[in-house]
């Protein structure tokens, strides 16, 4: 017996591979600074912990229905309605275990062999491997610095065909924290009702992650005509620093919602009924802490550009959301490290980051955009500082 072939037609996600090799190296005593997950580390509001011990006390540990509790999708139904100004039923509404599932769902229940998916890049790891186990084509196109990582109306445009199915459309962005404006996506918006037959998924996963004033907006608040063909998604993991809860959750068309809650039904039924009733306690509950842990987002973010910055060969740009930088490297390639290697890519330059700095990062081809890397300073000012430290002297050391 050997592997399906729609398992040969994904990739494991590098971004989980970088961070078990760095688990691997601390346990065996090694100082290494992992910079490479996506993972907030501020603890779970009390509240929200407090919520899922009541649950269990309470025995609520049973099954729920396949697709989210009753109480959560009406917490969901509200958070759009409070923050998006989008009005959903709870008929609309599909609770997932993560957002990596929700996306899963949504693609796997509603692409066929030949089906076309834009993506972005550089854009989330899991994005064309999930069209590919799909079945169908990931259409990459590039949105490089020079264009804020954002896509342009013209290079929507160019990508659309008749086979087009979904535009994935991530904002703010894992990989590199850029954020549309609501005029740049009043402006995609335009070149979408051309097209009827593009579907949108929006991951607003990062919403509440934004600085300096930006405001956060999602395309279908911006462009009611869209409203009825886009998925708009978000999770607890990253705002409410719950990755471990597993809860995505998405609003969209009654019959897709019904697909995916299909597809769900023969795979892992419900999520974790605890991980709902925390995820209740969460989106109702008291939201003033989102502030308060984006104006340290930020601190972060300003001190980890400056530093990078100040980097030989290294060019990084000035997110607008997020927790992640996405430094250009190219300065980097072609020279040659202490122990004689020629860095040739930029995954060679991690590598070389890996051994040699013992910082781990991780390398922008796996994003779809290169030569650059992906940094998240979603850890405290103190163990950034050294690890832009680190990385300035490995810089510094290239020949």
């Amino acid at each position: 017996m050997k592997p399906s072939a729609a398992l040969d037609r994904i990739n494991p996600s590098p971004t989980l591979a970088i961070t078990t090799r760095v688990m691997e190296l601390k346990r065996a005593g090694v100082d290494v600074i992992g910079l490479g997950a996506g993972e907030p580390d501020f603890d779970t509001p009390d509240f929200v912990k407090d919520a899922a011990i009541q649950a269990i006390r309470d025995g609520r540990t049973k099954y729920t229905n396949v697709d989210g509790t009753p109480e959560l999708k009406e917490a969901i139904v509200a958070k759009f309605a409070r923050d998006n100004n989008l009005t959903y039923t709870p008929q609309q509404i599909s609770v997932n275990v993560g957002g990596k599932h929700t996306l899963f769902n949504a693609l796997v229940a509603s692409l066929d062999a030949g089906d076309e998916v834009i993506v972005p890049a550089p854009y989330w790891v899991s994005y064309p491997d999930v069209v590919q186990f799909a079945g169908a084509t990931p259409v990459i196109v590039p949105a490089g610095a020079e264009f804020g990582y954002k896509l342009t109306p013209a290079m929507l445009e160019a990508a659309i065909t008749p086979r087009t199915k979904w535009l994935i459309l991530n904002s703010p962005s894992n990989p590199t924290g850029a954020a549309y404006t609501v005029d740049e996506l009043r402006a995609l918006g335009e070149v979408l009702e051309r097209h009827p037959h593009v579907w949108i998924f929006a991951d607003d996963m990062y919403e509440h992650i934004v600085y300096d004033d930006f405001r956060f907006a999602t395309i279908a608040e911006v462009c009611p005509s869209l409203y009825e063909r886009t998925l708009t998604v978000n999770g607890c993991s990253k705002a409410y620093a719950m990755t471990g809860w597993r809860i995505g959750f998405a609003a969209g068309a009654p019959w897709l919602i019904k697909a995916m809650a299909k597809l769900q039904s023969q795979s892992t039924s419900n999520p974790c009924s605890i991980a709902q009733a925390a995820a209740v306690a969460a989106l109702n509950g008291d939201q003033s802490f989102l502030k308060e842990r984006a104006a340290a987002f930020q601190k972060r973010r300003d001190l980890v550009v400056r530093m990078l910055n100040d980097a030989e060969g290294i060019d990084c740009p000035m997110p607008e959301g997020a927790f992640y930088v996405y430094p250009g490297v190219a300065g980097v390639i072609g020279r040659t490290t202490p122990g004689g290697k020629t860095i040739e890519s930029d995954s060679d330059f991690v590598g070389y980051l890996l051994d040699d700095a013992k910082v781990a990062a991780v390398q922008g081809v796996a994003f779809g955009l290169s030569p650059a890397m992906r940094i998240s300073y979603a850890t405290s000012e103190a163990i950034l500082t050294e690890a832009c430290r680190r990385i300035q002297a490995a810089c510094a050391a290239l020949r």
